[in-house]
């Protein structure tokens, strides 16, 4: 099963609360709840669990149905990047987010690399028609 990124900026965000409560890093050196508000992390587990559910729901692995669930994930990604003003992913965030996406395809049966190919694009490129993050 492939770990949510929002899953696991989730636990960062708990890590760095631990150090400072523990005494190990100030307060003032902490980042990471700024940077994962609750919101965005709730908006984002939300999009990926519904993104896992369109995956496996697909009965039939047309490139048609496949980049169609793409499509959708990446809009609503679009949408709670946008209600974080556009600044909800970064560059690390946009990177995980992507490979998460290839992964939960992998997952569900799709040969990620040959529906690129069948595309005319790079494997990593399935979201970038629509990818505003």
């Amino acid at each position: 099963m492939t770990i949510r990124p929002s899953s696991t900026w989730r636990e960062d965000v708990a890590a760095e609360a631990r150090e400072v409560a523990a005494g190990r890093l100030e307060p003032g050196d902490a980042f990471l709840a700024g940077l994962f508000p609750e919101a965005l992390l709730t908006a984002t587990d939300t999009v990926l669990q519904e993104f896992e559910t369109d995956v496996r729901a697909l009965a039939e692995l047309s490139d048609e149905r496949v980049m169609a669930v793409v499509e959708r994930v990446v809009l609503a990604l679009n949408a709670v990047n946008e209600s974080f003003d556009g600044a909800g992913y970064e560059t690390d965030e946009r990177e995980q987010l992507c490979e998460y996406i290839d992964r939960v395809l992998a997952d569900g049966g799709v040969d990620v690399p040959a529906l690129a190919g069948r595309l005319g694009i790079d494997r990593y490129e399935i979201t970038d028609e629509w990818r505003d993050w």
